[in-house]
């Protein structure tokens, strides 16, 4: 048998007959590679929950693992509107909200301020006696300058005709102010001391304003000559011839006299004003029991 040639006349190779068994193999390895094609596309899920019960045993999870995925949905976009495009609003007619008026806030009573009322202030009696010391002490300056006219009368030195110069001339020496003075100090002093005591107390210690004004007749009597003039010796002689005056006497008697009548009146003022202490406490106890009151206009 001769062998065919191409047209080119090449010889060509006839084909062998082929095994069956070979045929069979062939085929059965293209299924294989199919098979395993198939299972790379092949996409298992895992269960959501490790704790839970593995439900992909059961035949129907099987089944459900080997569905297509479901289709992707589809967003549809709004179209973007610019403000050149027109903008077309539906013919429905526009119900406006009723506008609510807020209610007024009306303001909470304001809180009310209790002050407790102060316990009052006790009078005292202090500036009343400086004011009656006052007048006591020209009470004194009177008796004392007529008790001086009087010794100069005895004495010969004060006449009818020059008691008026005489009097005058005494309203200018140290004589007639410095027991002044003296004595108004003396006086003032014991009010503040006793303040609202009552007269006794001022009977008693108008002894002391007494000696006061004994001690400054004699001061009066130093300021006359005058002390910075005089020596020692002088002094001492001045002050011993005054010991024993008429006119010191009776500046002792005046400063104690004046001191027992004035203080009366003093004694008089102090007890009206203890009074008034009294009752003022009274009014501040009430007031503190009967309780904070409101009053409305």
């Amino acid at each position: 048998m001769s062998n065919p040639t191409s047209s080119h006349g090449e010889p060509v190779e006839e084909p062998t007959a082929v095994d069956d068994d070979i045929v069979v193999r062939a085929q059965e390895g293209l299924a294989d590679a199919e098979a395993a094609r198939v299972e790379e596309h092949v996409v298992v899920k895992e269960p959501a929950v490790a704790q839970e019960p593995d439900p992909w045993d059961s035949p129907e999870a099987a089944t459900l693992a080997y569905e297509p995925a479901a289709e992707a949905e589809t967003t549809v976009y709004e179209p973007v509107v610019t403000p050149s495009d027109p903008v077309v609003t539906p013919s429905e007619p526009v119900v406006e909200a009723p506008v609510v008026a807020a209610a007024p806030i009306l303001p909470g009573p304001s809180p009310i301020f209790v002050q407790a009322p102060e316990s009052p202030r006790p009078r005292g009696n202090r500036a009343a006696a400086g004011a009656i010391g006052l007048l006591a002490a020209v009470s004194f300056a009177v008796l004392y300058l007529a008790t001086a006219l009087g010794f100069g009368a005895i004495q010969g030195t004060v006449t009818a005709e020059n008691v008026g110069s005489a009097a005058l001339t005494a309203l200018g020496t140290w004589g007639l102010w410095v027991p002044t003075v003296v004595f108004f100090i003396a006086f003032w002093l014991l009010g503040a001391i006793i303040n609202r005591g009552r007269w006794g107390v001022w009977v008693v210690t108008g002894l002391l304003v007494g000696v006061a004004a004994y001690g400054g007749h004699i001061l009066g009597q130093l300021f006359e000559a005058p002390f910075w003039t005089l020596t020692a010796s002088q002094g001492q002689t001045l002050v011993e011839g005054q010991l024993l005056a008429p006119l010191a006497i009776a500046a002792f008697v005046f400063g104690r006299e004046l001191t027992i009548w004035f203080g009366a009146w003093a004694a008089a003022r102090g007890r009206r004003v203890t009074e008034l202490n009294v009752e003022a406490q009274r009014e501040y106890e009430r007031t503190l029991e009967a309780g904070p009151q409101l009053v409305r206009a």
